[in-house]
């Protein structure tokens, strides 16, 4: 089964690789709606940027910037999965309201304690992504003793947390966190190592798209890293993941498409 392929919405003016651009709701409904014309699976919508060095933006600015997205999709008939990138559980709660279905929070219910449960009782599911630090200061000489280990243990103890919050188990996705309080050999290591979080049972989305350890191995800008983020979509497909979250989404679609006609049986 090909990797679902989640397309990014930010409705951000900062956010690493296209601030600004989809900033506004219009912008950014339109912007949604080309991806759904591209083949996208499902959307992620988020209002505060993640990037390292992003400083937060207040939970009602996050949602003002959200929730009318979420809500014109629906109201224009979107009927995919679309996932709220947050991590304020009044957020979510908003969106969840409007009529998003996931919660993609980059701290794993960490850093607002009433995320989990918030989940739980509009019965969404929930992404946990693991990251080291905050945005401001996560690469900021990020250390680990094995990376793939600690980052393993981790998403497995705040998939059990959700658990227990009363988040459906099928519903418990995790995400390695690729970029986020990691240097560029961690990253690697958590991409050769796929197949140990798949093996866990939880579906795992990964997010590659453009990152800058594409940039140190290829030497590109960000804008021009689409060959590199299609070989991170590949090798997911590979590894069994179950979602990859991209800016190109067309391109991806392609890629898998081909993939799932010439694996081998």
């Amino acid at each position: 089964m090909r990797p679902l392929v989640v397309g990014i919405v930010n409705v951000t003016p900062d956010s690493f690789s296209d601030g600004g651009q989809h900033a506004t709701p219009q912008a950014a409904v339109a912007h949604a709606l080309a991806l759904v014309e591209e083949g996208a699976d499902a959307l992620d919508v988020g209002g505060e940027s993640t990037r390292p060095g992003a400083t937060p933006v207040p939970a009602d600015e996050e949602a003002a910037r959200v929730v009318p997205v979420v809500a014109a999709l629906r109201e224009r008939g979107v009927a995919l999965p679309v996932f709220v990138d947050t991590r304020k559980a009044a957020v979510a709660a908003a969106a969840l309201a409007a009529g998003a279905t996931m919660v993609n929070d980059v701290s794993a219910g960490l850093d607002d304690p009433a995320m989990l449960a918030t989940a739980a009782r509009a019965g969404a599911g929930v992404v946990l992504m693991h990251k080291q630090g905050d945005p401001a200061t996560m690469q900021r000489a990020p250390r680990y003793g094995d990376v793939v280990e600690e980052v393993l243990a981790h998403l497995v103890a705040r998939a059990d947390a959700a658990q227990a919050a009363g988040v459906p188990p099928e519903r418990i996705w995790v995400d390695p966190g690729i970029g986020f309080g990691k240097t560029f050999a961690h990253n690697e290591a958590l991409l050769r190592a796929l197949e140990r979080f798949v093996a866990t049972g939880r579906p795992v989305l990964l997010g590659a798209s453009r990152k800058a350890f594409l940039g140190a191995i290829t030497g590109r800008p960000v804008l021009e890293r689409l060959a590199g983020s299609l070989a991170c979509a590949a090798r997911a497909a590979q590894a069994g993941v179950r979602a990859v979250r991209v800016h190109d989404v067309a391109a991806t679609v392609d890629l898998l498409a081909v993939l799932d006609r010439v694996a081998p049986p």
